[in-house]
């Protein structure tokens, strides 16, 4: 059972003071859940507006790509999810990724060099993972009704994570959330598959770009197209995978 922070604080600030700053109509606190995406399908089914923002300070299961789980500390880092309503279900395909570009692009100012993506999912800074992104969707009617869009982000290095990375030290995470939360939210907003700037923005922030990679296919990485796929040089010529995590040859 989640334990709710209706009358306590998150990082200092009251639910109502954190959406004032992140400009939402909703914020749901708990000291600790399971993970931020178990609260926020129950709160849509209930028909929490859109933009309603689940933060909690600990989660015992949060979850990551191929159903792996992981734990996280209190105060530790920002554990969030964010519910949006869609309005044009071809841009799901590209949601992950064009999150993933607005989340680097907010947080920067908060770390000490420049952010880079990794596809589908990962924030990376140097040459470890600083945060990653889910997203979880609930459909009727052959359309999404609702995208819960979980994130995680570290404020304190994990000491059980090899190379993971944090944001700079006493960073204020109320701060973070009021730059990441409405980049997030415009980003969401966003239609159809990635325009020209944001492939751009993708090559430039490519963490993995011409490096060798052993899955989702084996070759080197050469970018994204604009339907969000991952572009893997083979023997074949250049291949689009949709789906699959990315690993690389030197991690193995």
């Amino acid at each position: 059972m989640a334990d709710t922070l209706a009358a306590v604080r998150y990082a200092g600030a009251s639910a109502e003071s954190i959406a004032s700053r992140c400009g939402v109509p909703r914020v749901e606190l708990f000291s600790e859940v399971t993970s931020t995406l178990d609260n926020a399908h129950p709160l849509a089914r209930e028909g929490a507006p859109e933009g309603t923002l689940i933060l909690a300070e600990r989660q015992t299961a949060g979850r990551g790509r191929g159903g792996r789980a992981w734990t996280s500390e209190d105060g530790a880092g920002i554990w969030m999810t964010l519910l949006v309503r869609p309005r044009d279900d071809a841009a799901l395909e590209v949601l992950s990724l064009r999150v993933g570009l607005a989340a680097a692009r907010a947080l920067e100012a908060f770390t000490s060099g420049e952010l880079r993506v990794k596809w589908p999912n990962d924030l990376m800074l140097d040459d470890g993972k600083l945060g990653g992104i889910l997203i979880e969707s609930r459909w009727r009617d052959e359309r999404a009704d609702w995208i819960a869009i979980g994130i995680g982000i570290n404020c304190k290095v994990p000491s059980d994570i090899p190379n993971a990375r944090s944001l700079r030290a006493n960073t204020n995470r109320i701060d973070v959330l009021a730059e990441l939360v409405p980049a997030i939210r415009a980003a969401a907003a966003l239609h159809g598959a990635l325009s020209a700037p944001e492939l751009h923005d993708f090559g430039r922030r490519d963490w993995a770009r011409g490096r060798r990679c052993t899955a989702p296919l084996a070759g080197i990485v050469r970018g994204i197209d604009a339907s969000g796929g991952l572009l893997v040089h083979t023997a074949a010529g250049d291949v689009a995978v949709r789906s699959g995590s990315l690993i690389l040859e030197e991690d193995l």
